[in-house]
């Protein structure tokens, strides 16, 4: 079917209503500014990071100690440039304009070079989290196979790198590399969130870690976790306070399975102890507690007695 050129004459009045939304609509605009960070750059970037961090698992392969140095190398020098160009955009962004005659190219390169002195450390812990993750999954046949295959890795990689990039002072952009890993694995860690290292999310898709959780050691989550807030306190003007601890701190060892819920900022669950699926929990539990959804089993009761705290 043609077109019908007489309904196009309408488009300009579309156009107009449209742009008179731009005056009255400003938090959703961003006219007038430096550009933001670069969605697609961002992706790009941590492509480039995986390809470094698991050498020869991501693009380039046929890799080997003789070529490797080369390829990493030049890896890095595009890093650099692109990470100091994006950084520089989103501090751009933070100031506002409130700076005149800043150089903002300049902070970004040294936090750029800053990050990327922390990648043998980063590859370290992902070495401790791969690992754990072979101890935790009977039905991972390789280690290569959890680098390969394993979306929950892919995000906490993604996690590492952003929280990395948060507590060097670099804004936006943490948050967009932990959405992107969100969108193409399920699974949403707030680049604020402190974990330690070992740390395995098993199958993973509908994990949610907010932004003030505190994980330890060694903590294991099933897919469907959620570690939220309880609520969000208010000031006298009914305006949320931000800054606080909203979110639950889990202790080493911890295994949580998969669809239970843990909300608040003063819940702490104890070294070692397990908390069964469908469990909605707000309060605090010792070491070494189990708790299932009908809270009948705890470490040293019997099966038929009841916790001494409540779920």
């Amino acid at each position: 079917m043609a077109t019908d050129l007489r309904l196009k004459e309408g488009l300009p009045e579309i156009t107009e209503a449209l742009v008179a939304t731009y005056t009255e609509c400003r938090h959703i605009n961003h006219l007038g500014h430096k550009p933001l960070p670069g969605r697609e750059a961002v992706a790009d970037v941590l492509l480039d990071l995986l390809d470094i961090l698991y050498p020869g698992f991501v693009r380039r392969q046929n890799l080997h100690m003789g070529n490797v140095e080369y390829h990493v190398g030049d890896i890095i020098d595009g890093l650099h440039d692109k990470l100091t160009q994006q950084i520089a955009r989103a501090l751009r962004h933070e100031d506002a304009g409130q700076t005149a005659h800043f150089d903002f190219e300049a902070l970004a390169q040294q936090k750029t070079i800053d990050f990327l002195r922390r990648l043998p450390e980063l590859r370290n812990v992902l070495e401790q989290d791969v690992a754990s993750a072979y101890l935790g999954d009977p039905a991972a046949k390789s280690h290569i196979e959890i680098v390969f295959c394993y979306p929950g890795l892919e995000a906490v990689t993604t996690y590492r790198i952003a929280h990395e990039l948060l507590l060097l002072g670099v804004p936006l952009i943490p948050r967009m590399m932990t959405e992107h890993a969100h969108s193409k694995t399920g699974i949403d860690l707030h680049p604020g969130a402190r974990i330690g290292p070992g740390f395995f999310i098993d199958h993973g898709t509908g994990v949610v870690i907010g932004e003030t959780c505190d994980i330890g050691k060694n903590v294991k989550l099933y897919q469907g976790v959620t570690l939220g807030a309880l609520s969000f306190p208010r000031d006298a003007a009914g305006n949320i306070i931000r800054g606080m601890k909203r979110h639950p701190t889990l202790e080493d060892e911890v295994v949580v399975y998969a669809n239970a819920t843990i909300l608040g900022g003063d819940t702490v669950i104890g070294q070692g102890s397990r908390i069964g699926g469908n469990v909605w929990l707000t309060r605090s539990v010792p070491a070494h507690a189990v708790v299932t959804p009908t809270a009948r089993v705890g470490h040293g009761a019997r099966d038929d007695e009841p916790l001494d705290f409540n779920i």
